[in-house]
């Protein structure tokens, strides 16, 4: 059995529903329901009764109860022993985010944060890369979801997500270049590219750059620094206006206006990362836990 399982019990058997549980933890029933079958199938034994009124812990349910709390006690006690944090008290989590980022990604990161700490209040900031670093070296964040990875020592960072990056035509274009399997990037040489400033994110615009380049493409007219950035809508509508294109990956959020379609780019020759940064000298079990459930995410 592990605590994460135990919090989801003693929450479902202290509030009596599923329902209320899932608004506590901030999770899906379904999700409460397959981990209260797991303890289940792993005890051999009923340890919830349902009913039309909820549910009540049977006679095994209530002693697992009785010695749950205990544990998650005694486990917190440890936890904040160790990494010198009061663990009664309830912390709060300042993640940053960029502008884009895949839709399902983070409520399931946080459902399991949520799951394991349940005392965490975390805070989403959207923002560029190089301010998220700003803001994480002025101890403004305590995590970053950057598109850089950092090769300073005094950050550690793990792989978030990773997207093939397709592109977006207007409907008189895509006919052109695109093909079954997709689109050649050099195909695309005729066309802009609707970018981002570089002083958002160095590392990955000078990789785009590079290889927009390396494929016959100008990359001579970009924003520059200080402007704001490029917004979808703004960035649909460039396209829409014909003579340009867009990066985005497959299942983009954004609903595509009639006259655009979105198309892979054969050989994937463009890959966005993102990573999660953090202090390297943290020792906050929330963190860890947050970068424990977005590795399971990567996997």
């Amino acid at each position: 059995m592990e605590i994460r399982e135990l919090r989801v019990f003693t929450a479902v058997a202290e509030e009596g529903s599923l329902s209320a549980a899932a608004r506590r933890l901030h999770v899906s029933q379904s999700a409460l329901s397959q981990t209260i079958s797991s303890l289940e199938r792993q005890l051999g034994v009923q340890l919830l009764r349902r009913g039309s009124t909820g549910v009540t812990p049977t006679a095994a349910g209530q002693i697992l109860l009785g010695e749950a709390r205990a544990l998650i006690a005694q486990h917190d006690r440890a936890a904040a022993a160790v990494s010198g944090r009061d663990g009664g008290a309830p912390g709060v989590l300042r993640l940053g985010v960029p502008l884009e980022l895949p839709a399902a990604l983070l409520p399931g990161v946080l459902a399991r944060l949520s799951a394991t700490c349940p005392s965490t209040r975390v805070e989403v900031r959207h923002a560029s890369s190089a301010a998220q670093f700003a803001a994480l070296r002025k101890g403004e964040l305590e995590v970053a979801l950057v598109r850089d990875r950092s090769p300073d020592p005094a950050y550690d960072a793990v792989l978030a997500v990773e997207e093939a990056m397709g592109v977006i035509l207007a409907g008189a274009r895509a006919g052109e270049p695109a093909g079954p399997a997709g689109v050649r990037l050099h195909e695309l040489s005729g066309l802009r590219w609707i970018g981002f400033p570089r002083s958002d994110t160095p590392a990955w615009h000078d990789q785009v750059t590079a290889t927009l380049r390396g494929h016959g493409i100008s990359v001579d007219h970009q924003p520059q620094p200080g402007e704001s950035p490029v917004i979808p809508e703004v960035k649909l509508a460039a396209v829409a206006a014909g003579r340009a294109f867009a990066l985005a990956p497959d299942g983009w959020s954004q609903p595509l206006p009639d006259g655009l379609s979105w198309h892979p780019l054969i050989g994937d020759p463009i890959v966005r990362r993102t990573w999660a940064a953090w202090p390297a000298d943290s020792r906050r079990r929330d963190i860890a836990a947050l970068i424990a459930a977005l590795d399971i995410t990567t996997r």
